[in-house]
C-alpha cells in the first residue's frame, strides 16, 4: 500500500469520535404492537449510551475503566420484546425505565387534593406502586433529536391511573463531553395533581453481569433516611443514619452492609430505602458515589431532587434478567426522587403540582475513573 494511504488510515483511526444522536427502528411492543425506536448517544470520547422511547429506558451505558477498556455498566436487554413480554411485566421489570406519573409507592392508592379524594390504580397490597399498571414505563414517548440531546415527550391524560389533571412532560437526555448522562425532567398540569418522576436504571461498575457488587464501595451524601414498614412504605419518620448500617457518609464496602442484621435491611435483604440528600433541594448537588476498585470505574449521581432511593437489586425475577446472568446484589439503582408516599406525609417535601407551575428536576450520572 502506498505510504500516503497508510497515513490516511492512521489519521482516520486517530480521529476523535463525533458527538451524535442516531436512531433506528427497534420493533413493536409485545402487548399491543406499538412501534418504538432505539437511540444511540455518542460523545467525543467515544462513550456511548443507548435509550429507547419505550418507557424512556436506558438500555446500556458503555463507560471506560482505568485501563481504557469499555464495559456496559447499566443492566438492560437486547430487544423491545424483552421489555414488553407479559412475563417481564408481571415480574415488575423496570430496568432503566422512566417511572411516572408518581414513582415508588402511595399508601392506600389514594390522594386527597383540595378536599377531594382520588382513587388510584392499586396493587395487590392495596397501594399504588410505580404509577400503576399502565404507567409511564409502559408508554411509547414521542421522540425528537435536538442537537446532541434526545427529547422524549408524553401527555398523561386526566384520570389515567386515577390521577387528576392532564400532565404534559418532557424528559431530555444529554450525553455531555465530560461523560455525564444528564436527565432533565419538566412537566406541567391543567389541574392540581401530584408528580414524582425518576429513572430506574441499575448499575454495576465492573460490568452489567459481573456478579455481586459486594466489593464495590458506596458513599451516600445523606445524614438521614426514611424508615419503611412491611409494605416498603415510609412510616413518616426521618431518621439519623449515625451509628447505624445506613451510614454511608464515607465510602463503604457494600458486602457487609447488604448482609446486615439491622431489621430495616434484613427484612429487604439489602437496601431499598430513600435517603434524604444533604444540601438544599432544587440545587444540583452530589447524592451518591459508587466505585469499583478493580476496574477504577466510578459513578457519581448528582441531582436537584430532595431524595434518592438506593436499591441494591435484592431479587431478580424476570426470566430475561436471569438468562443474562443477573443475580441478587448484582447491581444498584439510584432513583433520585421526592420521598415515597409524600402525599400522606406533610413533613415531607410536597409533590403537588398546580396549573401555572412547572415541575423541573435534573439528575446527572457522571462517569469517571479513579487512579
Amino acid at each position: 500500500m502506498h505510504p500516503r494511504y497508510f497515513a490516511l488510515a492512521a489519521c482516520l483511526l486517530a480521529a476523535p469520535a463525533q458527538a451524535a444522536v442516531t436512531a433506528e427502528p427497534w420493533g413493536k411492543t409485545a402487548d399491543d404492537g406499538r412501534a418504538a425506536n432505539l437511540y444511540t448517544l455518542t460523545n467525543a470520547h467515544g462513550m456511548r449510551v443507548r435509550i429507547t422511547n419505550y418507557g424512556g429506558v436506558i438500555v446500556s451505558v458503555e463507560a471506560p475503566g482505568r485501563d481504557g477498556s469499555k464495559a456496559n455498566v447499566a443492566q438492560g436487554f437486547g430487544s423491545l420484546a424483552d421489555y414488553t413480554s407479559a412475563e417481564y411485566i408481571r415480574n415488575n421489570g423496570h430496568y432503566g425505565s422512566i417511572i411516572g406519573r408518581f414513582a415508588n409507592r402511595i399508601r392506600g392508592a389514594s390522594v386527597t387534593l383540595d378536599g377531594k379524594a382520588y382513587a388510584l390504580d392499586a396493587d395487590k397490597n392495596g397501594d399504588m406502586d410505580q404509577g400503576g399498571t399502565m404507567a409511564w414505563f409502559r408508554q411509547v414517548f414521542t421522540a425528537r433529536v435536538k442537537g446532541d440531546s434526545l427529547v422524549l415527550s408524553h401527555v398523561d391524560p386526566d384520570g389515567f391511573m386515577g390521577f387528576p389533571g392532564t400532565v404534559k412532560a418532557t424528559v431530555t437526555y444529554t450525553l455531555t463531553k465530560d461523560d455525564a448522562l444528564r436527565i432533565d425532567y419538566k412537566a406541567t398540569t391543567d389541574k392540581k395533581t401530584v408528580i414524582n418522576l425518576i429513572n430506574h436504571s441499575y448499575f454495576n461498575m465492573a460490568g452489567e453481569a459481573a456478579g455481586p457488587i459486594d466489593r464495590q464501595t458506596l458513599q451516600v451524601f445523606a445524614h438521614h433516611y426514611t424508615p419503611i414498614d412491611s409494605h416498603s412504605i415510609p412510616t413518616g419518620e426521618i431518621r439519623d443514619v449515625a451509628g447505624s448500617d445506613f451510614d454511608f457518609t464515607r465510602g463503604t464496602e457494600l458486602g457487609p452492609r447488604l448482609a446486615s442484621v439491622d431489621p430495616q435491611l434484613a427484612a429487604k435483604k439489602g437496601l431499598d430505602h430513600n435517603f434524604v440528600i444533604d444540601g438544599a433541594p432544587g440545587t444540583l448537588r452530589i447524592a451518591a458515589r459508587l466505585t469499583d476498585p478493580a476496574s477504577g470505574r466510578r459513578l457519581e449521581v448528582w441531582t436537584t431532587q430532595p431524595g434518592v432511593q438506593v436499591y441494591s437489586g435484592n431479587s431478580v425475577r424476570p426470566r430475561v434478567a436471569l438468562a443474562k446472568g443477573y443475580v441478587p446484589h448484582g447491581a444498584i439503582s439510584f432513583q433520585t426522587q421526592h420521598y415515597p408516599d409524600s402525599p400522606n406525609h406533610p413533613n415531607f417535601p410536597t409533590t403537588e403540582l398546580a396549573p401555572g407551575q412547572v415541575f423541573h428536576e435534573v439528575t446527572e450520572f457522571r462517569f469517571s475513573t479513579e487512579p
